[in-house]
């Protein structure tokens, strides 16, 4: 079994946000944060991680991005502000 984190990237606060999955958080944020991965992040300037949540196994991060994929936008703005109301940039406290 291997730990999975879902996470939200956002380009600005109130912004345009994207939803994903890894089981390597860090490396992840930081090719999204350099831009080292071609297509929505991006395109769209989304180098903020302004939300995640970690999972003790990667299929239920998976089912759980899914899940939060479907949501409606108002959703996934009070997931995020229910912990970061000012839409701060949370890589810095990763490392």
């Amino acid at each position: 079994m291997k730990a999975g984190f879902v996470y939200i990237m956002a380009n600005r606060k109130n912004g345009t946000i994207y939803t994903g999955v890894t089981s390597d958080l860090i490396g992840r944020v930081y090719q999204h944060r350099e831009g080292l991965i071609s297509g929505f992040t991006k395109r769209h300037g989304c180098r903020l991680l302004v939300w995640f949540e970690v999972h003790d196994d990667l299929q239920d991060a998976r089912l759980r991005e899914l899940q939060i994929k479907e949501w409606k936008r108002a959703w996934k703005i009070r997931l995020i502000e229910e912990s970061n109301l000012e839409w701060e940039d949370l890589y810095p406290t990763l490392t």
